[in-house]
Formats: C-alpha cells, structure tokens, sequence
C-alpha cells in the first residue's frame, strides 16, 4: 500500500520533520511570486514561512508558474506544501514549508493572474524568472521585436510576458484606484530593480503610454541581493525524502545550511518585518550585490565551465580538484580589489564561507545546471569584472578563462559532452558559428558579438577578447588544465 500524499489533512502524521509553527488555512494571501521554481521554494519562500511563524499572518505566496505547469501539478494535491531538506556533511534536516498558498499556471489563464496581481490584497509581487525572461537585446534595453514582447504590447488581455503582466495588472491598479504594489525582483541582474523600472517602463511606454507615468512616478523596484545554493531534486531525492517524513512529496526541494537576502528598503503598500528572519534590509543594495556577483556567481560560473571540462560533474567535486580550487582562488584574487572600499563589506571571511560551501559533499549541485544560459549571465559576472581589472592596470586572465571556457564548452556538446547538457539562449546562433570551424579569436569574435558583451566591455572588449582567444586556442590544443596553469603563469609575468 503506497504512502498518503503530504498535504494540510495529513501532515501532522509526518515523522522526523518540523512543521509550520502556525495555522496554515488562516493564512491569507498578501505576495505574488512570479517563477515558482526550486531557488525561491528555498529562499523567499522560507523567509515567509518564519514571519508566519511568527504572526503575520496575512502574507501567504500565490506562486504562478510562468511556463510549465509542473510546480501546481505537484504541489497543488499537497495543497501547496513541501519538504525543505538542508544538506551538510552532518547531515539533512527536514523542514515543511506552508508559505505557499496557491499554485497558478500563466499561459492556461492570464486573466486569473492578472486579477490576482491587481487585487487589493497583493502587496508585493515578487520575481525569479532567471535573467533571459526579461527579454533584453544586446543593449541591455527591452527587446521590442521580441514575438512574445510585441504581442503583449498589441494585447495586453492575455500576456505572455513578466512585463506584460505587471503592466496588466499595474493597469487594471490604476483605474480601480488601488495603490500600486511594490515589484521585487529577485533575480541575478545588476541593480536588479532599477533594470526592471526600466524595462517595464520600456514596455509602458510602447503599450500604453498614458501608464509610464504613473509607474515611474508611483510604483517601487527595491533592488535585492540573493544567495542560496539550490541543486536540482532527482527522482533519488523525493524518495528519500518522502521515506523520511512518511508521506509522499512530489516535489520537495534541497539547499545548504547558508541563506542571505538583502533587500532596499523601499516599498509602496508595506512589507514583512523580514529583519526577525535575518533579511539585511539596507538603503543600498550594490555592494552586496556587487561582492555576491563577482565573488560567489563569478566563481560558481568559472569552475562550473572548467569543472565540464575536466570531467567534474558537481561543484564539490570541481571545487575539491586542486586545479580549478587554485584557479578559483586565483578568480577571487582579481576579483577582491574591484569590490567597493568602505560598504561594510568582508571579502575574505565572505570567500572563506563560499570555500566551506562549495566543498559541501551532501549538496550535489551540478555543474551542468551552473552551465545554463552563460550568454546572459556572464557579462554581471564575470566581463564587468575584467574590465574594471584593465581599468586599473591589471590582469585580468582567471576571468576571462572563465568566458573562453563557456565558448568552449559549447562547442563540446555533441562531441565531448552530451549534446544537451546545458542549453542557452544564443544555441542556434552558436550551433551555426562552430560549424564554420573558426579560428579562437574568429569564434570569440563571433560569439562576443553575437552575444552583446560590447555592451559590457566597451573599449576594453578587443584586449579582453584577444586574452579569452588564447585561452580558447590553448584549451582546443592541450585542453582545460593546461589553460589553467597558462592563466597562472600569464597573471605573474
């Protein structure tokens, strides 16, 4: 006889895990969460559920889904809930979760979230849809020739967008007379918030212009810093941990011991005293951010592409080969003095923390899921790094082995690596340029432009191409270490 599905009726008979310290039917919804997906059922999510915890009661997630209907199709039989399971070399700590109130897919029924949106009791609408939903171009700017982009704008009644759903309900706000919500992004873009005020007035101006004042004028983007490792759930996972608890979990997630979120302090319609959960609330979100970027993704992204190429399937293992450990080091060496002076910031105890969690060997986080959408993720990451280490003089050759080494990994998928291993954004484009068999500086030529990294880099783009070209030359030749310690030698002459 199978187990009992986990849900509001039956979770009192879990065994070997905490539950919610407070009524979970009496919680009403005061938060939209756009991209329901694993980070913020372990990140944001929690952070609710222990104001909850403690009696705000009348801040519940509505989760919408803008994709895939997987997430409600697993949690809605559960009644939104979920297993959190924190993972050290100690051991795994079990957790239910009980912020999540309502599931909702987008593309079945806009309207039905549109009109969550703008009802009054939605305070804050949150946002993890990664960095390629924001559909930007190589500008940086809102992509208008954008197919989804241009039909919301012809037609705002069934968006298919984040912009066009903002911009909906923010619309539908507006002529109810219902003060605006503030819109949290929580994703990894630089000064996140500012970036979404301006693409979603980009929108408001192409769709209705008579709105952008109103949203420039009325409507908060508090930017925010977030970090939490949270490796995918395998089918391994949810049996164990439904084994654990005694009921079945569909779809829990798993994370490390280490949370942080650092949020301006800036809201229209109020917020949750986030500071009794251990939220940073502060007037300027940058230099968290700037230290997080450059530090914990930088590296993340640079032993992830490395890792690939040494055969290294999880972080901790990369981060355990003496190599990409020293390279890392090396990364964090560069990276350290283009931090800001003066913010508050730890640089030293911060990397000592991402050493230990990297190391984690009970996480396995892997380095294939780092690999996804590296066009759009390592200009903040790493490129803006490397070009403030030539602003200043000086070298810059661990960063830029991390970019060689992302063209490189894509041109290994079909050949060393498998075919879908990871996927991005520019994949057609890229599939084309690799068939003509360039040469390196061609083929970083090629995908520098392609990808819009100008942007990023300005007039330092062709030093910092023709580096990351013999990195990809000695990587082609004699492969991922021996670049390695060519970058090493090169930083010391």
């Amino acid at each position: 006889m199978g187990r009992e599905r986990l849900s509001t009726t039956t979770m009192r008979q879990a065994k070997g895990c905490a539950l919610p310290k407070y009524d979970v039917s009496a919680v009403a919804p005061g938060i939209v969460h756009l991209g329901v997906g694993a980070f913020h059922r372990a990140h944001q999510a929690v952070y609710v559920d222990d104001c909850l915890a403690a009696g705000e009661t009348g801040w519940g997630i509505v989760g919408a889904s803008l994709r895939s209907p997987d997430t409600r199709d697993a949690l809605a039989p559960q009644h939104g809930l979920y297993t959190l399971a924190v993972q050290d070399a100690s051991g795994e700590r079990l957790r239910v979760i009980g912020s999540l109130r309502q599931l909702l897919v987008a593309p079945e029924n806009p309207a039905a979230l549109v009109a969550r949106m703008a009802d009054p009791s939605t305070r804050i609408v949150t946002l993890t849809v990664t960095e390629k939903a924001y559909l930007r171009n190589a500008a940086g700017d809102l992509d208008i020739s954008n197919p989804d982009i241009a039909s919301d704008i012809v037609d705002l009644s069934n968006p298919r967008t984040v912009h066009g759903f903002l911009v909906a309900a923010l619309a539908e706000r507006r002529r109810s007379g219902t003060p605006p919500f503030t819109v949290l992004c929580c994703d990894n873009l630089p000064a996140n918030g500012e970036t979404v005020r301006r693409l979603v007035l980009q929108f408001a101006q192409a769709a209705d212009p008579g709105l952008a004042p109103f949203i420039e004028e009325e409507v908060a983007f508090p930017s925010t810093m977030v970090d939490r490792i949270v490796p995918a759930t395998t089918d391994d996972d949810r049996a164990r941990i439904s084994a654990a608890i005694g009921l079945e979990d569909a779809w829990p997630v798993k994370t490390e011991p280490f949370m942080q979120w650092v949020v301006e302090d800036h809201f229209t319609l109020g917020r949750l005293e986030w500071e009794r959960a251990g939220v940073t609330m502060v007037g300027d979100v940058r230099p968290f951010e700037d230290m997080k970027l450059r530090l914990l993704n930088g590296a993340h992204s640079g032993l992830s592409y490395l890792g690939l190429l040494c055969g290294r399937e999880s972080v901790s293992e990369a981060f355990t080969d003496p190599a990409i450990r020293g390279f890392v080091d090396r990364l964090w060496a560069e990276a350290i003095p283009t931090l800001p002076e003066g913010a508050g910031l730890d640089p030293q105890a911060y990397t000592a923390a991402l050493s230990e969690r990297f190391s984690n060997p009970a996480l396995v986080h892997r380095t294939a899921q780092i690999a996804n959408d590296g066009s759009q993720k390592l200009p903040q990451r790493i490129l803006a790094t490397a070009r403030a280490r030539l602003a200043d003089g000086a070298p810059a050759d661990h960063l830029v082995l991390a970019a060689a080494a992302w063209i490189a990994c894509c041109e290994a998928r079909g050949k060393t690596l498998p075919a879908s291993h990871f996927t991005d954004p520019l994949d057609r484009d890229l599939e084309a340029m690799f068939a003509g068999k360039p040469s390196p500086a061609e083929a970083v030529r090629q995908v520098f432009a392609k990808a819009g990294f100008k942007a990023v880099l300005g007039e330092a783009g062709a030093k910092l191409a023709d580096i990351a070209a013999g990195h990809l030359d000695t990587i082609r030749k004699h492969g991922a270490r021996a670049a390695i310690e060519a970058a090493q030698k090169g930083a010391s002459a």
